[in-house]
């Protein structure tokens, strides 16, 4: 008879026919993994890829004489904030080196959660939920499922990068730099796959593998923008963004800096693999904490006990957009400087409701609605959080007792609904307080702001109310 392999999550060592042996299976598990995900990652690559070209045609259109694109480039070297946010420009004399500044961090950015995303969901959850150890019934590898989602997110990787080439070259930019804008992205979300498969060797639990593989993203950013905005380079080169933005794609490219990315993601995979020797099936390295015997009096009740399951969450939205309100109040003042030589790009923004005078203000609420359109996704996020509990039967002990289930759904939407107008809240002081500390009146600004950053809220709202509708009429 031959024996049955070993559960995935088991490391093997020894010859190289074990180790093939280990990876029995895959292809069928990487075809199952695309066959699970047919919606969903080509939504995030034509959105990727499609951010990188649309942003070079919009540059193209707003800025056509090389002069405009030069004073640009002087405006973003004498703007700490603007470097901090987007990275430094190495030649704003072209269309392309305009376009890697101004997209090179977001579109990295994207790739590297649609990473993390791709990769948890085909290994620590499927752990978390049961289906890996009926697939380690199966004669397949020890390592073939979390080996499909490597391959599934780096395919996804390899697909952005070749359209974000394709796209830029199309354009008429120069192939060299496209080629290197889009190995640039590519190579970011080849290093937090690495990121994420790691840290699903870390814990039980797929939200909280995600939250460490998104954490170290925001690491990395928060790296990079110090460093760009200090101009430290060494803070700068301790992060992949960082590295993604000195490829320099259009600008003498660097194509040295690719071989990072090519040792980064497989190392962190290899690390990865050597670390699941030292656990089971199902479990993380680092052992969950034992609770008290008894909840605490706090604890007592549908909303205490949705605020314990969402406040991590919450928190980390809330860091997050009290730093992206600071860096857009920091970079409005600068506005009027970016359009002063641009009557393209100052007709766009009087046309969005900045006349003379205005447009700073214009900026500020533009941004703002960016930022209320993040907040939708927190909203829908938490609401969903109901649809998770009840797949996770972790809703089944608390509906046994005589809590019923529309206060416990309630509790959810609720800090669905507080959490949205929270994280708002935050973004609006932090844009108020750095705006106005830069024209000195910050007791003015604060309040302005938080009542255009809260005008998002009934939208949010709006996006929460469909998802518990969606919740209620949809299986799960």
């Amino acid at each position: 008879m031959t024996a049955t392999p070993a559960p995935p999550g088991l490391a093997t060592t020894g010859t190289p026919a074990l180790v093939g042996r280990a990876m029995t299976g895959t292809p069928a598990l990487v075809r199952l993994a695309l066959r699970r995900d047919r919606l969903l990652l080509p939504s995030w690559v034509a959105v990727i890829a499609g951010l990188v070209t649309a942003s070079a045609s919009a540059i193209a259109e707003l800025y056509p004489q090389a002069a405009q694109r030069i004073a640009l480039g002087v405006t973003i070297g004498s703007a700490p904030a603007l470097q901090a946010l987007t990275g430094p420009v190495y030649d704003a004399a072209s269309v392309g080196g305009l376009t890697a500044w101004r997209v090179t961090t977001m579109a990295s950015v994207l790739a590297a959660l649609m990473s993390i995303l791709v990769v948890i969901r085909h290994t620590r959850a499927e752990e978390e939920s049961g289906r890996a150890e009926l697939v380690g019934a199966c004669p397949v590898g020890r390592h073939a499922l979390p080996a499909s989602g490597v391959l599934v997110a780096a395919g996804a990787n390899l697909l952005i990068g070749v359209l974000i080439t394709l796209g830029l070259a199309g354009q008429g930019l120069p192939v060299a730099g496209s080629l290197a804008f889009g190995a640039a992205v590519s190579g970011t979300g080849w290093t937090f796959t690495g990121v994420a498969v790691l840290a699903g060797q870390l814990t039980a639990h797929a939200r909280t593998a995600s939250a460490v593989a998104v954490a170290a993203l925001g690491a990395a950013f928060l790296l990079r923008a110090l460093g760009d905005a200090a101009r430290i380079e060494a803070l700068s080169w301790l992060s992949p963004l960082g590295w993604a933005q000195r490829v320099r794609a259009f600008a003498g490219e660097r194509w040295w800096v690719l071989i990072l990315f090519a040792a980064t993601g497989p190392a962190l995979a290899g690390l990865a693999a050597l670390l699941a020797r030292r656990r089971d099936l199902g479990a993380g390295l680092l052992a969950p904490r034992s609770g008290p015997r008894d909840a605490a009096a706090s604890l007592r009740g549908t909303v205490a006990l949705a605020w314990r399951l969402h406040r991590g969450v919450l928190l980390g939205w809330t860091a997050a957009f009290t730093i992206g309100g600071a860096l857009f109040g920091a970079l409005a003042h600068s506005v009027g400087d970016l359009v002063r030589d641009n009557p393209q790009l100052a007709a766009l923004l009087s046309r969005m409701g900045g006349g003379a005078g205005l447009l700073t203000d214009t900026f500020l609420a533009a941004e703002l609605s960016v930022l209320g359109l993040i907040a939708g996704g927190y909203a829908v996020q938490a609401t969903l959080r109901l649809q998770g509990e009840e797949s996770a039967l972790r809703a089944d002990p608390v509906l046994a007792t005589a809590v019923p289930r529309w206060r416990w759904a309630a509790g959810h939407l609720g800090m669905a609904l507080a959490g949205s107008a929270a994280i708002l809240a935050a973004g609006g002081v932090a844009a108020g307080v750095t705006h106005g500390l830069r024209i000195g009146e910050p007791a003015l600004q604060v309040p302005r702001l938080l009542g255009a950053a809260l005008v998002q809220v009934p939208a949010t709202w709006t996006l929460a109310g469909i998802a518990m509708l969606l919740f209620g009429l949809l299986p799960g």
